[in-house]
């Protein structure tokens, strides 16, 4: 083996930037130009984020230093001084920074740096590879020629091949007559043919008489075809949503996405309902700093189809939820949430949820925009969630809060928005707190006595746009003494004091005020009495090490005395506060697991006694079971005083709930409430989650409320295969034996494509889903929502 040093030439330009925060969507569009005869076709089949990827080019991704010279490697490995050029035969290898060609035979030019190579050419950057029987290169300018040869850009799985594959630049390839798919294997399931393309990493891709074919069937042609290949975000049309529905007739849901700069985005939307009409939507989303950021979304549209409150239509266009009509035909839903960091350490956080009516987010459940889509976005991005699709009155708030390490603010404007009754009746009950103020205390030792303090205290100004209005400062220190009896229990005696405060506003009082001010005062004690109790098991398994049980038996004493508050006003709980004295028992189980982590399986101390082996310890099991007695109600002599009314009943009912989870592809959740005084239950709730390492799972949950509500929902998600898993959920109400909803569809993927179809019915409205993703190009068709157990897998 001989092995010689070429020194370089030419510094190369660094490759690309890195993608921009993660704060923005993922989707990636497609720009699509093709003859006038196929542009819509092609708007239906050409989706988002064809080519798109985070990899940088071929021989463009290392930083090149000029002074580090090329590295030859070979069997043999001779010099033509005539010539001045190398010869290297037999297992050739030439590197340089982490670049590396192999090749049979290299015929190398010192001078012009022009090298040809034949034989099993490979040539490696990072994960990218460019392969061919023969190619000619020039090592300083980085362009030549790859012959019968493919390029694999590793990042979007991407293989281009081709007869005859020019390299133009650092970044830009050509070729007469190319392919281009994921799939690997002579056969891909799908690709791309076509002529004169041109292709240009983090830019574009071109080509003459495009043909998308389906194994060897070819099911679309272009004249002309323009794709992206960029890895940052991309302003264009993203792949289009196409369904049926009884209550929308014929969808189509076109998408626009506009990368503005790398801090900020925007999608517009175009929706067609067959029977409803023209929906316009947008969203704007940017990010100011590390903390700061922000989503603005806002759609509408005129409908065609009202619900007067006839049965008729109501049964058409209403939803039986809300009992109430929808009148009218102009409707929208505005929603938005911000978050910004302020000076000295406070923080800021706005929410706003303006809808037109309350079957609005009924119709609009799903798909792009949709209610479930939004809830989550939020909910990823912001930590926070809208409020239920089906709740009428919707909260907007502004908060402003600081956190020291044992005091906090809070502070909040919250508007209720009661969407039946601004719609229906033209006022607004609703009771709003303009503004609402908290200063809390936690729990702290009072300058090194035995005795411990906290504090809850709020201000806020209760306001009725009809009705009545008042201020309100509440006050709630409390004093701790914590005892501990050596190791076998706890003691904890605290007694607090509460001062309530009243002002109501005379002239948006909506009743005759006499005294527009009050106070109360009012205090109470409590006792907590605790103990624990464990045993360790040891277990000799092969991962499995101990389970320790915990018996927490505890004792709770509650006493408020009572006091008059007929004269007080009343907004809220808060403002009637009743006479309590109670003891509550409970008794806690909890089983806990030791067991060594995967890596540290097998490792013995006893033959390797100095090694850290790692455990893991999870809670697996928990049942608590807790009931309280009222003694106020055990000595009430009066019928009229008692809770049942002639009838003594000072024990509540027994509550227990158990958490079991024993391994991995099990868990158990339920509670349960038994009266001590009836013959029946009066609430009982159980779920089951049961999956496997195939990826198959059932979830199970039955929920009951005597005489108010009993349901029962499923979701079972079956693996029939390596690639098609079959899902269903059904959903029941049992109390009046009404289907709530019923869906199933299947899921299939290969290695480089996959196919997503369902048929929903829900309450009237039956919907039909497809999605097809051809990977690395990205999706068309539509969705309703993968279901969250089937988690596409990446292909080898």
């Amino acid at each position: 083996m001989i092995s010689i040093q070429i020194p370089g030439k030419k510094t190369v330009s660094n490759p690309g930037r890195s993608l921009p925060s993660s704060f923005f969507s993922d989707r990636r569009p497609i720009i699509l130009r093709v003859g006038w005869a196929m542009l819509l076709v092609l708007l239906l089949i050409m989706p988002a984020g064809a080519l798109a990827g985070n990899g940088d080019p071929i021989f463009g991704n290392l930083k090149n230093d000029p002074k580090q010279p090329w590295h030859i490697v070979a069997d043999q490995l001779t010099y033509d001084d005539a010539a001045d050029q190398y010869i290297g035969k037999g297992h050739v290898v030439i590197t340089k920074q982490g670049k590396k060609l192999t090749a049979d035979f290299v015929q190398f030019q010192r001078k012009s740096m022009d090298l040809f190579a034949a034989g099993h050419v490979v040539m490696t950057v990072g994960n990218d590879v460019l392969s061919g029987d023969r190619m000619e290169m020039n090592l300083e300018t980085e362009t030549g020629t790859v012959y019968d040869g493919s390029i694999f850009i590793h990042e979007n799985h991407f293989y281009i091949s081709g007869a005859s594959l020019q390299k133009l630049g650092e970044k830009t390839y050509a070729a007469d007559t190319a392919t281009v798919t994921t799939c690997k294997g002579d056969r891909p399931d799908w690709k791309i043919t076509g002529k004169n393309i041109k292709v240009t990493m983090e830019g574009i891709g071109v080509a003459d008489h495009a043909t998308l074919w389906a194994g060897k069937v070819p099911v679309l042609y272009t004249p002309y075809m323009v794709f992206p290949l960029k890895s940052k975000r991309q302003s264009g049309l993203l792949f289009p949503q196409i369904g049926y529905s009884d209550r929308k007739g014929f969808e189509y849901h076109q998408p626009y996405f506009w990368a503005i700069n790398e801090s900020s985005d925007a999608t517009f939307y175009a929706h067609h309902m067959e029977k409803r009409g023209e929906k316009f939507g947008m969203e704007y989303r940017y990010v100011l700093d590390e903390k700061s950021q922000g989503a603005v979304m806002a759609d509408g549209f005129e409908d065609r189809q009202i619900d007067d409150g006839t049965s008729d239509l109501s049964n058409q266009w209403g939803y039986p939820d809300d009992n109430a009509a929808r009148p009218n035909s102009d409707r929208y839903w505005f929603r938005m949430k911000h978050d910004q960091t302020l000076p000295l350490g406070f923080t800021a956080k706005l929410d706003l949820d303006l809808v037109s009516d309350q079957d609005y987010l009924h119709e609009f459940k799903r798909g792009y925009a949709g209610f479930d889509e939004t809830d989550a976005y939020f909910h990823k991005y912001f930590g926070r969630d809208l409020d239920d699709y089906d709740d009428p009155v919707r909260l907007n708030r502004l908060n402003l809060n600081k956190s020291w390490s044992k005091f906090s603010l809070n502070a909040e404007v919250r508007w209720y928005d009661d969407v039946i009754n601004r719609r229906l009746n033209g006022t607004n009950p609703i009771l709003q707190k303009l503004p609402f103020v908290e200063f809390d205390a936690s729990k702290q030792q009072i300058v090194g006595s035995p005795v411990y303090m906290n504090l809850d205290s709020e201000y806020v100004h209760f306001y009725r746009k009809d009705g009545e209005s008042a201020h309100r400062v509440d006050i709630h220190p409390r004093a701790y003494l914590p005892l501990n009896v050596g190791h076998y229990f706890t003691f904890e005696p605290s007694f607090g004091v509460r001062e309530t405060f009243w002002y109501q506003d005379r002239d948006r009082s909506g009743a005759d005020v006499d005294d527009d001010t009050h106070d109360r005062f009012i205090y109470d004690v409590k006792a907590d009495l605790s103990s624990e109790i464990y045993k360790i098991f040891r277990v000799q398994g092969e991962r499995l090490k101990a389970v320790r049980h915990i018996i927490r038996p505890r004792i709770v004493y509650d006493y408020i005395p009572g006091k008059d508050q007929s004269e007080l006003p009343r907004f809220d709980g808060l403002d009637r506060i009743g006479r309590t004295h109670t003891v509550t028992y409970s008794i806690t189980n909890t089983f806990t697991s030791k067991s060594l982590k995967s890596q540290s399986a097998g490792h013995s101390r006893r033959f390797q006694p100095d090694l850290d082996v790692d455990y893991t310890y999870r809670e697996f099991c928990r049942l608590k079971i807790e009931q309280s007695y009222d003694i106020n109600e055990a000595n009430e002599d009066d019928p009229a005083k008692q809770a049942y009314p002639g009838k003594k009943q000072p024990f509540s009912p027994i509550f227990a709930e158990l958490n079991f989870a024993p391994f991995e592809y099990f868990s158990m959740k339920g509670d349960v409430t038994r009266s001590l005084y009836n013959s029946f239950f009066e609430s009982h709730n159980v779920a089951i989650n049961l999956k496997d390492k195939r990826g198959d799972r059932l979830f199970i949950e039955h929920r009951y409320r005597h005489n108010a509500s009993e349901s029962l929902y499923a979701d079972l998600r079956l693996k029939l295969s390596e690639k098609l898993t079959a899902y269903t959920d059904y959903e029941k109400n049992l109390l009046d034996a009404k289907e709530i909803k019923t869906g199933i569809g299947f899921f299939y993927q290969t290695g480089c494509w996959s196919i997503d179809c369902s048929y929903t019915k829900e309450a009237d409205d039956r919907q039909f889903a497809f999605m097809i993703n051809l990977f690395g190009l990205g999706e068309f068709g539509k969705t309703f929502g993968l279901p969250a157990a089937i988690d596409p897998v990446e292909y080898n």
